[in-house]
């Protein structure tokens, strides 16, 4: 079973011994009891229910419910649900580009893909699909909608989405296979723009690619803008790829898991790819884990300016443990928080910008109204930060842009820019343009208004690291 590695290495210690890892400090005895308890449910259920039951689907529902008791990252996958985790780490899948996830009973968009067919329709993140062909999607699971949302490419699927403040709009969107580029590179003046979309297999070797071309094109090139905005993560290999690109040497990420022993560190190789030039690094409320890994890094070494939004605050990590070669599916389960390599914990806090910047009046609502909206902290059990940290709360943002700005202009890259301008130095900064609202740092408001009807959960498309099979047969005795 191929092996693949997300935000983070699993605390399961895997050597010649076999597996080490605490399975409960629950008595035996009252473990076995419920599981016979759980026995006796099926079968009554199996027996009494007024219509046949499909037992598969019942303990697969059981199994996700067990392990989403734990927290809101922990899931246990059905074998479909493991080849697509698999088919999305390599780069390609089918479908309509949309990334998804529950909460309170609602279907969420956590982002809909670059240049996929739901991207293209308008779908934000943050949009809720209430219905798919005409049929309600309330009590259905993520992976309910996503096998509707599938089909024979070239087909269409009718869909309806949810927007705060905004009537349902039914958009019909063509099926098609979704190759996922995972780095677009440009020149922006004299100045370089890299964009990451996921982190996946491909994702340093594009970026390589793209730096290298760049380069090519304007050998006086000035600095680089890494836009990580909406990038919900992946792979950790990718984020450590990515982070070593930019830095000669140092800690990128440490992760630490149950126990104190439990603590490993990545740490970059020598060789920066942009020859140390200004590098602006640009982030929001979508973008967490990886994201967050490398913003965190290279805010820390001071090697970037990052400029944007807070960012969502995911710093657990998930391994994924195949039952039975897969055949079974596999569990995700969290067995680490990361670390950025001053010591801060990400979880629930996130990375904040230097300057912070919203790109719309109406994102910059979005901030002033709740520091729960498009972050970690909206999960009700969300494992806190460690460090005794919060996120920062209802704010409005350093600068924002008026509602007579034009819509269409991208504020935040232009402001990247700028600090590739001023070298990084925010005191040699050229004031912001006429339009912009500016808000002294260390306002905060009072209380937040009333939240809004819909809010956006934690990116959970992350491809947790590859961990060893468990089966009944060398799943050791609790310690």
């Amino acid at each position: 079973m191929r092996r693949l590695l997300a935000v983070g290495v699993g605390a399961l210690a895997i050597g010649a011994g076999g597996a080490t890892m605490v399975v409960s400090q629950t008595p035996r005895g009252e473990t076995f009891r419920m599981l016979e308890l759980f026995g006796d449910v099926l079968s009554i259920v199996e027996q009494a229910y007024v219509v046949p039951t499909d037992n598969q689907k019942l303990i697969e529902a059981a199994l996700d419910g067990m392990m989403t008791a734990l927290d809101p990252h922990s899931n246990y996958l059905a074998p479909s649900d493991f080849d697509d985790l698999q088919e999305r780490t390599e780069g390609q899948y089918s479908g309509i580009g949309l990334t998804i996830t529950s909460e309170g009973g609602l279907i969420k968009v956590i982002s809909p893909m670059d240049g996929g067919p739901a991207a293209r329709a308008g779908v934000q993140a943050g949009d809720v699909i209430s219905s798919i062909e005409g049929q309600s999607t309330g009590g259905m699971s993520v992976s309910d909608v996503s096998d509707r949302l599938k089909g024979a490419v070239g087909t269409e699927v009718k869909v309806t989405f949810l927007r705060d403040g905004e009537e349902p709009r039914e958009v019909v969107l063509t099926r098609e296979i979704i190759r996922i580029e995972a780095v677009t590179a440009r020149m922006e003046g004299d100045f370089g723009y890299l964009r990451i979309s996921t982190f996946n297999e491909n994702t340093g070797r594009e970026l390589r690619e793209g730096i290298e071309r760049l380069k090519r094109e304007n050998p006086n090139i000035q600095g680089y803008v890494l836009d990580l905005r909406n990038n919900g993560g992946g792979l950790l290999t990718a984020a450590i790829e990515v982070s070593d690109a930019f830095l000669e040497r140092g800690e990128i990420v440490s992760q630490r898991g149950r126990r104190p022993d439990q603590i490993e560190p990545y740490f970059a190789q020598a060789g920066d790819l942009t020859d140390g030039l200004p590098l602006a690094v640009l982030i929001n409320y979508g973008s967490a884990s990886a994201s967050e890994i490398v913003a965190g890094a290279l805010k820390d070494h001071q090697r970037a300016t990052i400029v944007g939004l807070t960012s969502f605050g995911k710093g657990s990590v998930q391994t994924v443990i195949p039952l039975r070669g897969g055949r079974d599916g596999a569990l995700s389960i969290t067995t680490a928080r990361y670390y950025t390599p001053s010591g801060g914990s990400i979880q629930k806090i996130g990375i904040e910008p230097d300057l912070e910047v919203a790109r719309s009046a109406a994102e910059a609502r979005i901030v002033s109204r709740s520091n729960f909206i498009y972050s970690e902290a909206a999960y009700s059990n969300a494992l806190d930060a460690s460090i005794g940290t919060e996120r920062r709360g209802p704010h409005t943002p350093f600068e924002a842009p008026g509602e007579a700005y034009d819509a269409e202009a991208d504020y935040q890259l232009q402001r990247a820019l700028d600090v590739l301008r001023a070298r990084g130095d925010l005191t040699q900064l050229a004031a912001a343009p006429e339009g912009i609202v500016t808000t002294p740092p260390g306002t905060e408001l009072a209380e937040a208004a009333t939240p809004p009807r819909i809010e956006v959960t934690s990116p959970e498309d992350d491809a947790p690291r590859m961990g060893p099979e468990i089966t009944p047969d060398n799943v050791p005795d609790a310690d």
